[in-house]
């Protein structure tokens, strides 16, 4: 029983970090004639196994989940568990019922901005791009804090050196291979973390003894107000959040047609909702086994039982805790890269200065990464914003709204943030605990209704906003028509999108290759309506 000593450590995390360098090298020489836009996405390219793989990867595979998910169920039991596992595995399903409609009307999209661009215009679209990149640079900071802590439980090491050779390793091969080295690497972050958990199963099993009297005083095996409040919390928050997330854009973009999609997308949810199950039910065996006693962090349930384990075992979970947390955070660095260069310089600007870019905005992660935030903290903070922002943006998909535009979308996000405040400052009775609201300074375990409340307030105030938005703007267009004698044009329909010739699929959604062509090079087309 025990940790490996800090040079075996040391050995393993950094072979580890060498091992993935060596693959990412290899993987960009293979894909080195690929062409810009292949470097920034794999658009229509993926079956649905990968997909499968890929988004269970990407939505549930870091470091991060073997803090987080025990930390829930030492707090809200059993209830808790079920709960945050399944609200994280649901949402995905959202993204196979939006991202064929999505698809269809921005035929050459790979990310959710290059839709609202088109929906709502370039404002619109650069003041969701600022919050995407903005929410995967918690991602990241989440990450390479779960890491620190994670190898800083296990290993006693000095976490900085870590997170540097993790980030210019996964800096190097992603800016030699793009996004498409992401998807290899998560497939194979999906079969190690597989093996991780069938060896901590059988490992626990047999090494850690339950005291069956413990389970009842716990009460971790009971239902609770707030196990009933983190239904509609988890789930609005991580519905809202994912849709901010371009890294499952891309991944549900790359599918070859809607139906690879569905099936994958169906996979991955089931199969995310056991693993984080089983992730979170270490929790419950830690405390009813008495390695974590009441009043001490949840976050380290996970690993206290796993310095009880035999030390081969310990190695192993140190080896497979760099690979996840690698695939994960080249994971965003691609989204980032390709987010960035899309949104921000219409793929212009050079990839090279794009990649310093996202090299200058990461550096700062490692700093705040080294206070070692809650990550549960980090995750609620961006879900907020997600929770206000979405909502006003996805109502866009909807026909009969066509009279909404990209100001009233925007007057929507900021009117949801504001609402969050108008709600903490009725709710505590004065503004700068309402403004503390907004971070959540108490977390999400308060013992009241203000982080239910936020979580209403966010969305709801969302869309009164931009209905008040679209009723102020009409108004005084039309005030402004009325005494100007100009045509008065708020609600009229707009003309039909242009119709789309796109030989790439067939009625079926499924692609045509060049061999199906004939050799032509313009074979009987499939009309596509936007």
């Amino acid at each position: 029983m025990g940790s490996p000593s800090e040079p075996v450590s040391q050995v393993l995390i950094y072979l580890t970090f060498a091992a993935f360098l060596v693959m990412g090298l290899f993987l960009a020489w293979k894909f080195r004639k690929q062409t810009k836009m292949d470097f920034i996405h794999s658009g229509r390219t993926q079956t649905a196994i990968p997909v499968a793989l890929n988004f269970v990867a990407s939505a549930a595979l870091g470091s991060s989940i073997l803090v987080s998910y025990p930390e829930i169920a030492t707090i809200a039991g059993l209830q808790g568990a079920i709960t945050y596992a399944a609200c994280s595995a649901l949402p995905l399903m959202g993204f196979a019922i939006l991202a064929p409609i999505i698809r269809r009307r921005s035929p050459d999209g790979f990310i959710l901005t290059m839709w609202v661009k088109d929906r709502f215009g370039t404002i619109a679209s650069l003041y969701l791009s600022f919050l995407t990149v903005a929410t995967m640079f918690l991602y990241m900071v989440a990450e390479l804090s779960s890491i620190q802590q994670v190898l800083g439980s296990l290993t006693g090491l000095d976490p900085l050196p870590i997170m540097i050779v993790e980030v210019a390793v996964t800096s190097i091969y992603t800016s030699l291979g793009g996004f498409r080295i992401s998807f290899i690497t998560d497939n194979v972050q999906g079969a190690i973390m597989g093996l991780l958990i069938i060896i901590c199963a059988i490992a626990i099993g047999t090494s850690v003894s339950i005291d069956r009297t413990a389970i009842g005083p716990s009460e971790l095996t009971q239902d609770s107000e707030l196990g009933y409040q983190l239904i509609y919390i988890l789930l609005v928050a991580i519905i809202t959040n994912d849709m901010f997330l371009s890294s499952f854009w891309m991944r549900a973009f790359a599918s070859k047609t809607d139906k690879d999609l569905w099936i994958g997308v169906s996979i991955a949810t089931v199969v995310i909702f056991v693993i984080l199950l089983l992730i979170a039910s270490t929790g419950l065996i830690a405390a009813w086994s008495g390695v974590w006693t009441p009043g001490e962090y949840g976050g380290l349930a996970f690993f206290l039982l796993v310095e009880k384990l035999p030390a081969w075992v310990v190695g192993f979970v140190i080896i497979m805790v760099c690979c996840l947390s690698c695939a994960v955070f080249d994971s965003l660095q691609s989204a980032m890269v390709s987010t960035i260069s899309n949104d921000m310089f219409r793929n212009k600007l050079p990839l090279i200065y794009v990649r310093v870019i996202t090299i200058i905005i990461i550096i700062p992660t490692i700093v705040i990464a080294l206070k070692s935030p809650s990550i549960l903290r980090i995750f609620l903070i961006s879900d907020i914003f997600s929770a206000a922002c979405i909502p006003a943006f996805l109502l866009g998909l909807f026909p009969s709204l066509y009279f909404v535009n990209g100001f009233d979308a925007v007057i929507g996000g900021f009117g949801g943030i504001l609402s969050v405040w108008i709600f903490g400052t009725i709710y505590y009775g004065n503004a700068y605990d309402g403004a503390q609201l907004l971070i959540l300074v108490n977390g999400l375990y308060a013992n009241d209704w203000s982080v239910f409340g936020t979580f209403v307030a966010a969305p709801v105030g969302s869309i009164v906003f931009l209905a008040l938005s679209v009723v102020v703007r009409t108004s005084a267009t039309w005030v402004f028509c009325k005494t100007t004698g100009r045509h008065f044009g708020c609600f009229d329909k707009p003309l039909p999108p242009p119709v789309v010739f796109d030989d790439r699929v067939r009625e079926d959604d499924s692609i045509i290759t060049d061999a199906e062509r004939g050799g032509f090079k313009h074979a009987p087309e499939r009309v596509t309506a936007m």
